[in-house]
């Protein structure tokens, strides 16, 4: 039997508990977790590709050590199917925070089915205490500077409050 190969896309800027709940949750369901990094200018980051592939390295590393998993992080700037392809992924894991996630999660899935049907869409539901966290709340919060230690791990809350110190 081939592995379970699975994608956890996502713009990762910054990673947050949130993306570290569904990337721990999702790696029980596979043998080998891809995370994907987009490159996604259009929403512009405040970290280059580059950083957030290391950042997502660093706060996975120590948590796929203690629980035992196999992922590897990627950048990319193509088709989220073509990468899922790409990287031999048969699945694609979102998550999912609040019922306003689902329409643009349901037809996206919905659009990368016709494209590739050998490619599954999973939806795994944010745990109840990470649910109203999104990446733009935290920079907005870390841009006044506000508190997101209880949002984003360690050494993202570092980097992040490193970025935007000066930038209000």
């Amino acid at each position: 039997m081939a592995d379970r190969i699975a994608l956890y896309p996502g713009t990762f800027d910054p990673i947050t508990n949130g993306h570290i709940d569904i990337i721990t949750r999702a790696a029980k369901l596979v043998d080998r977790l891809v995370i994907g990094v987009a490159a996604n200018i259009g929403k512009g980051p405040i970290f280059t590709i580059k950083e957030r592939v290391e950042l997502v390295k660093a706060e996975v590393t120590p948590i796929a050590t203690k629980v035992g998993f196999t992922f590897e992080v990627l950048p990319f700037s193509t088709l989220l199917i073509d990468f899922a392809k790409a990287v031999g992924a048969k699945m694609i894991i979102r998550g999912l925070r609040a019922v306003s996630d689902f329409d643009y999660e349901f037809q996206m899935a919905g659009m990368n089915y016709r494209l590739e049907s050998e490619i599954e869409t999973i939806f795994l539901m944010a745990s109840e205490r990470h649910q109203f966290i999104s990446s733009r709340f935290v920079k907005d919060i870390a841009a006044f500077g506000g508190d997101i230690s209880s949002f984003v791990p360690d050494i993202t809350n570092a980097k992040t409050r490193e970025k935007l110190r000066g930038n209000i």
